[in-house]
């Protein structure tokens, strides 16, 4: 990021670059900061594609175009795949670009083999925006609090943090609900947070499997009830219980081989203030209970293609085995 910085800053610019990762909110901004330094409000010079059905013979043409009274041609590609496959023909192109174009390629996910991502890497700038560890987004939280004059305690920016994951745009779009709830208040609490912050499907789902161990049956029915209400289909909270169970399986066996609650996030891809909460979670399930929990979102799932169930009962009867007491 220092890179891109520092080339917005001088105005010395690369002819490729690839802006990808996980962090979309970061991929957006340095996208949007090149696009300025670059081209400004120039439409006529800037050129944009998004999506996998983009025809490469016509951004290759435009490439070829000089630019309009100005200094550059830019074409921007997101989400367009080719990093993935069907590059070949562009990474052939970009060794001869004309002095005049640039191309900025925006993806969430590349493959490091592909002959694209090697010719963006070594010809070019390529940046990967990860998703940021717990340290970077409570400071940037706490720039964000600051700029507002307000104050925010440490436990009620963990709170936070739990409340809206490590996904920095959603972070975003929370803190402004929350500045605007707190307009006339010097400091930001944990019941100011309760209130106005979205709760993730994610943490409903935690909740909901938390409540299962502790064979709390209608506080879990509660919960499915209630995503249910937000118009979440039951398959999908069907396959977020059986991502949960297989998540809590692998924290049970690396906790099991002595791995710290760091080395169990790194492993898993948790952030690092979430392994430990999965950590405790799992300790309280036996490691068969997990595998038969897998086992039995596997068998609802087909129950519910095969027809013999409807989707809503089969995760109710899911739930309701699974948290009875004599299960």
């Amino acid at each position: 990021m220092q890179r891109l910085t520092q080339d917005i800053k001088s105005g010395q610019f690369n002819h490729i670059y690839l802006l990808y990762g996980a962090e979309a909110y970061l991929r957006k901004q340095y996208r949007d900061r090149l696009k300025e330094a670059m081209i400004g409000d120039d439409t006529m010079n800037c050129h944009y594609y998004e999506g996998k059905d983009i025809s490469l013979g016509e951004v290759i043409d435009q490439a070829e175009t000089l630019p309009f009274f100005a200094d550059r041609r830019l074409i921007v590609l997101e989400n367009s795949g080719l990093f993935k496959s069907g590059g070949e023909q562009i990474a052939e192109y970009l060794p001869a670009l004309p002095e005049t174009t640039f191309f900025l390629f925006v993806e969430t996910e590349v493959d490091k083999r592909s002959r694209l991502y090697k010719m963006a890497s070594s010809k070019g700038c390529a940046v990967e925006f990860a998703v940021q560890d717990e340290s970077t987004l409570k400071k940037w939280i706490l720039g964000m609090v600051k700029k507002e004059n307000k104050k925010i305690s440490e436990n009620a920016l963990q709170f936070l943090l739990e409340k809206t994951g490590t996904d920095m745009e959603n972070i975003r779009k929370e803190t402004e609900k929350l500045f605007c709830y707190c307009l006339d208040k010097e400091a930001i609490t944990e019941a100011d947070i309760e209130e106005i912050c979205t709760k993730r499907i994610g943490n409903h789902i935690f909740d909901m499997v938390s409540a299962i161990a502790d064979k709390k049956q209608k506080k879990a029915l509660e919960l499915y009830y209630e995503l249910l209400a937000q118009k979440e289909p039951p398959m999908r909270i069907l396959f977020l219980i059986a991502r949960q169970f297989n998540l809590l399986l692998q924290v049970k066996e690396l906790k099991g081989k002595g791995y710290s609650n760091k080395t169990i996030g790194e492993k898993t891809g948790l952030p690092g203030f979430v392994a430990g909460k999965y950590v405790v979670q799992a300790s309280r399930f036996k490691t068969q209970e997990i595998r038969d929990a897998v086992e039995a979102c596997v068998g609802a799932e087909e129950a519910i293609k095969t027809g013999r169930l409807n989707d809503n009962m089969s995760v109710e009867m899911l739930i309701i085995r699974y948290s009875s007491t004599g299960g």
